[in-house]
């Protein structure tokens, strides 16, 4: 083999070695930014799941008011089991748009219920006079603040991700290796509308039949 094939050679392997290593790195990187969304998408159904714990308690503090609308219970009741069926890892959210738009339906379904829940709560100066329910609904925006937060997050570390995953050359590396995009959290229909309300407590009740 002459000089110059051996030269050529040497460089075809130096050329090939850097590549390599720099498709290493994309692909160390591309890892790193993937489990980054993992583990947020964790840290938001930890403070889902918070929530879900609180809605039993909270039932049963209505419970107590005797003539709270039933259906709206029921509603809220249904909803937590709803979200209770519903399993999914934090990979699986992060990384399947189906389960992942399953997940925030069901999760939204609550939501809903637990702002009926409150609204209706108005009408029942009693109820609201509680320290347990005060203290439950205290506890439940908390919750809910927190939950804002976290998804803000997981967004923000899904959009690094993404747009790392589409710049060039690195989506070569993604294409080739299977990353694809992760989905993003998004307000719910309406989430702009405050909900209306009326008060009347100094409207009469019915009385009971005699």
């Amino acid at each position: 083999m002459g000089k110059y094939a051996i030269g050529c050679l040497v460089v075809a392997v130096v050329v090939a070695l850097v590549a390599g290593l720099g498709a290493m790195g994309v692909y160390n990187g591309l890892v790193s930014k993937s489990e980054a969304v993992d583990a947020q998408a964790g840290q938001v159904q930890n403070v889902y799941q918070r929530r879900a714990d609180l809605v039993p308690n909270l039932v049963a503090t209505v419970q107590g008011a005797a003539s709270f609308e039933q259906a709206t219970l029921t509603a809220v009741t249904e909803a937590r089991a709803s979200v209770g069926q519903m399993k999914v890892n934090a990979s699986e959210l992060a990384n399947n748009p189906e389960a992942f738009a399953r997940w925030e339906q069901a999760q939204a379904g609550l939501t809903s219920a637990l702002q009926r829940l409150l609204v209706v709560a108005e009408s029942y100066p009693d109820l609201k006079a509680t320290q347990a329910f005060r203290d439950l609904q205290a506890q439940l925006e908390g919750t809910e603040n927190r939950i804002a937060v976290e998804r803000m997050r997981f967004n923000e570390v899904a959009l690094d991700y993404n747009s790392a995953r589409k710049r060039f050359p690195t989506n070569l590396v993604a294409n080739m290796f299977g990353f694809g995009d992760k989905p993003y959290f998004k307000a719910q229909t309406g989430a702009d509308q405050a909900p209306k309300v009326q008060f009347d407590f100094a409207r009469p009740q019915p009385q009971p039949a005699r």
